[in-house]
């Protein structure tokens, strides 16, 4: 009882400082900056007011500040949960719950699921812990090619948490052909035409694919470097992919990219990243014929930027697990950490909050037991905006409920 005490006293004060704590020194970690750095073995990282102020080694240790001993453990900024629904879905299988798309039966570019936003989900305590700390909210349709669109956001519990500009999704391939007549030709029309529509007004009793308010969304892509993601995998799709988005002054994003290693050249050529599954090596249909697992390593090595995607929204932190696999089949080390980190920040815009360590940046860090790759490692501390997070999720609460105390007695002598 008295260890019992003791623990939650413990466990109260690392929530207190968790709440409050602005000031944080880490010592003696392996830094994996993810920028021109590279990797910084014994250093120490000053954190203050949200910030990173120092990194660099025998930093002075100011007084009050939460000091963490890291003893040459991984320091490595937050990683990229994926495309998720966190924050938008709670339970799959409960359709009141789930937001992220749209079912009506025609063209709305403009449906945006950021307005569905709950910081207060069970899904990012769940996820955050595990050392992820932002993800991208994608968009998906049940009835239009155009899924609408979505955003980065950080796992910092705020209302206000969206980083980056928004993204719009754009399916295409097999598993859009029942939204095009059954013809993968038809797809390019449809989006063609809408592409047309954005470009002028229509005329008088003119019948439009788009809303005005749609046109108008479409509009804004072309205008501004904002990020139009095609959900695509046959290597042919890609290269009409490529063609459509020059054609219209889009800046694509291939997410899926079964096929991706077969047009390295040319993706790495019109500087397109590709957000894939690393685990993806069966066909799943006729567009995945050449899955391979070495997909991340062939692009990684034509200069193709990648990042990984594809665990989902409830099981985000099998991240890691499909990076380290991606390594196992050729891709190096550093490249798989920043294809959860600065690749997928330098993509989709929030870079100024994510994916780096240095001076000036916002404090978003994961320090690791190991190897952060390795699935035996773990998160042992998560700083997101300079503030610890607590270790704490309803599934640690449930452990914490029922876990039996005294295994040996009788289940009703357990836990009341």
């Amino acid at each position: 009882m008295k260890a019992l005490k003791t623990l939650l006293i413990a466990s109260l004060t690392l929530f207190t400082l968790a709440a409050q704590a602005q000031t944080i020194m880490i010592r003696g970690a392996t830094v994996h900056t993810m920028g021109k750095a590279g990797t910084l073995e014994n250093t120490d990282v000053f954190i203050t007011a949200g910030k990173i102020q120092k990194v660099g080694q025998n930093l002075p240790v100011p007084q009050d500040v939460l000091v963490f001993n890291a003893d040459g453990k991984p320091l490595t900024p937050g990683f990229f949960a994926g495309i998720t629904a966190i924050g938008i879905t709670e339970v799959s299988a409960v359709q009141g719950t789930n937001d992220s798309s749209l079912g009506l039966q025609e063209m709305r570019p403009e449906f945006n699921v950021t307005l569905a936003y709950n910081p207060n989900t069970s899904l990012i305590p769940v996820t955050r812990m595990e050392g992820f700390t932002f993800t991208l909210l994608g968009a998906g349709s049940k009835g239009s090619l155009f899924g609408g669109q979505g955003r980065m956001v950080e796992f910092n519990g705020g209302y206000s948490s969206f980083i980056g500009s928004t993204v719009l999704f754009i399916n295409v391939g097999q598993d859009a052909s029942s939204l095009s007549g059954s013809s993968r030709a038809g797809q390019w029309m449809l989006l063609n035409q809408a592409m047309l529509e954005a470009d002028k007004l229509p005329a008088a009793g003119e019948t439009r694919l788009l809303t005005r308010a749609g046109r108008s969304t479409l509009s804004g892509y072309v205008k501004h470097p904002m990020k139009t993601i095609f959900n695509v995998d046959r290597a042919s799709d890609i290269l009409q992919v490529l063609r459509f988005a020059k054609s219209h002054g889009l800046s694509p994003v291939i997410s899926g990219g079964a096929e991706a290693w077969m047009v390295a050249k040319e993706l790495a050529d019109a500087n397109v990243p590709v957000v894939l599954n690393p685990l993806a090596n069966l066909p799943g249909n006729f567009d995945t014929l050449g899955s391979r697992l070495d997909n991340a390593a062939l692009l990684d090595a034509a200069g193709v930027t990648i990042a990984f995607s594809g665990a989902g929204s409830h099981n985000a932190r099998k991240q890691r697990q499909m990076a380290g696999n991606a390594v196992s089949y050729g891709l190096p080390h550093e490249a798989g950490i920043a294809a959860l980190t600065s690749n997928p920040a330098h993509i989709f815009g929030s870079a100024i909050d994510q994916g780096t360590i240095r001076r000036g940046k916002s404090a978003n860090l994961v320090l690791w037991s190991g190897d952060p790759l390795e699935v035996t490692s773990v998160a042992e501390r998560v700083i997101i905006n300079g503030k610890l997070i607590p270790m704490e999720s309803r599934q640690t609460k449930l452990r914490d409920r029922y876990l039996p105390q005294n295994p040996a007695m009788p289940r009703a002598y357990i836990k009341p």
